[in-house]
């Protein structure tokens, strides 16, 4: 028997039972269009996340206090105060970090707002000047706080979109006084709606000179991070090595492997967190398989069923001369021919709920979530629901062949 009869032998096999037919592959078509939306919902957080990073500018450089972590497990770290003034004064030495044009301290915390009866629990972000065009927080009122105001320590304050709703329900807050830890500040800004989906969310932020931040809000001495810009056309790797040498200076340490801070560049965190949003999403794409493996028992269960039910068929077609090769083909085929159209339903019907979500994510919260057509989930999960198809079904199919066709065409 030729390869294109079993197949045309196997279509009609098929077509006869739809119904059992379309509840076979159920399972295939769950598994693969539940693999299609992990990897593609997983594709687009990561997309969006790194194009934050990337907003950022390629020549930026984060110092943060305590130990790099080596791993998942270590999650701890001590010296998370290591990041003092000093630093700040020796960092911006052109003598010591040629490569650098500014330098941004950064301190952030919790605390509550008060605006007449309106109280609001907020974070509160300290920073200079440089944050406005760094972040790109360009207020819709107003106007952001200047370098005179962090010299100063002034008590000045830019509210976040959110903040300023719940607190002034929808009045204009620009020169009201607000009380931060008994503190007034008075509103000078208003930001734009970021969207809950930026890196940083300053909708439930306010933003306030990093001196005023830490002297009236938070009462530290430290920074919670160190921003530095470098030079355009300057080696941000280079300007990185010099940041660390000059604060192991800084800091008395010899031996790298005892610094109480970590740098990274954009490129170092855009790695980092790809790799674990990589690993996040296979290991989602792992659970979802099981559902494979559901089905494919699935089918298993129905071709057992249905060599059953076709014994006379089979025994028929043995007496006209078809051998144990062919029989095995037949089943063995219309279980692969299952799975693959349960595979291709899956991968349109994933692909399609994918597009639904991102564009439901992209209004819902105000962020630009892409759409990423996951061609390896597809082909995965295509090459995958065959071989469901090529393990699963091989069992039936083997029995089918080796059922005698004289005690097959009597069998009632």
């Amino acid at each position: 028997m030729t390869w294109k009869h079993t197949f045309k032998t196997s279509l009609a096999g098929l077509h006869t039972n739809r119904s059992r037919s379309a509840l076979t592959i159920l399972g295939i078509v769950i598994g693969i269009t539940a693999i299609m939306l992990v990897v593609s919902l997983g594709a687009g957080a990561q997309a969006l996340i790194l194009g934050q990073i990337q907003g950022l500018g390629t020549n930026t450089v984060a110092v943060i206090p305590g130990r790099e972590p080596s791993g998942p497990s270590d999650v701890t770290s001590l010296y998370l105060d290591s990041l003092k003034e000093k630093d700040v004064t020796a960092l911006e030495k052109p003598t010591n970090v040629p490569g650098l044009q500014s330098i941004m301290p950064v301190v952030f915390g919790a605390a509550s707002t008060l605006y007449e009866s309106n109280t609001y629990q907020v974070s509160v972000f300290g920073g200079t000047e440089r944050m406005s065009e760094m972040f790109d927080l360009h207020p819709s009122e107003g106007y952001f706080f200047d370098k005179e105001d962090v010299i100063s320590r002034s008590d000045v304050v830019v509210l976040g979109s959110k903040v300023a709703e719940d607190l002034f329900d929808g009045n204009s807050a620009i020169n009201q006084k607000i009380k931060i830890k008994g503190r007034n500040f008075r509103v000078i800004a208003v930001l734009p709606p970021t969207g809950g989906g930026s890196l940083f969310n300053f909708d439930d932020m306010v933003v306030v000179p990093y001196t005023t931040a830490q002297d009236y809000i938070l009462g530290i001495k430290f920074f919670n991070r160190l921003i530095i810009e470098a030079k355009d056309g300057a080696d941000v790797d280079a300007v990185a090595e010099d940041v660390r040498l000059t604060l192991r200076e800084s800091h008395n340490i010899d031996d790298p492997a005892k610094d109480d801070f970590f740098v990274s560049t954009q490129k170092d965190l855009a790695d980092r967190l790809s790799t674990i949003t990589s690993a996040l999403t296979w290991f989602l794409v792992a659970v979802a398989s099981i559902a494979l493996f559901v089905g494919g028992v699935g089918i298993m269960n129905i071709m057992l069923v249905a060599v059953t039910e076709r014994t006379k068929e089979i025994g028929l077609r043995k007496a006209l001369g078809a051998t144990n090769r062919d029989i095995l083909s037949q089943f063995l085929l219309e279980a692969v021919l299952l799975t693959a159209i349960g595979g291709f339903v899956g991968i349109v019907l994933g692909a399609g709920l994918a597009f639904i979500i991102a564009i439901v994510l992209s209004k819902g919260l105000g962020v630009n979530w892409q759409f990423v057509f996951p061609w390896n989930g597809a082909i995965l999960g295509f090459g995958v629901s065959a071989l469901v198809g090529l393990i699963f079904g091989g069992y039936p199919a083997r029995q089918a062949s080796k059922k005698s066709p004289i005690e097959a065409l009597r069998y009632e």
